[in-house]
């Protein structure tokens, strides 16, 4: 595997923050909506947003 430059190590990690906060807020909105459709949304972005963390710390292995 190749290695990553200082620039890519770094947008990497501001990819999974992002995605970890991005993850925190659909899950705290999903328990928060009232309605079933909303509800299932949000819960699908936060696994969304989980599955994408995941995939991008992949890179750092």
């Amino acid at each position: 595997m190749a290695t990553i430059n200082e620039m890519e190590l770094q947008t990497l990690r501001h990819l999974i923050m992002a995605n970890d906060t991005l993850s925190c807020k659909m899950s705290s909105y999903a328990e928060q909506a009232e309605s079933p459709e909303f509800k299932q949304y949000f819960q699908k972005s936060a696994q969304t947003a989980k599955d994408a963390k995941q995939q991008l710390m992949g890179f750092l292995k």
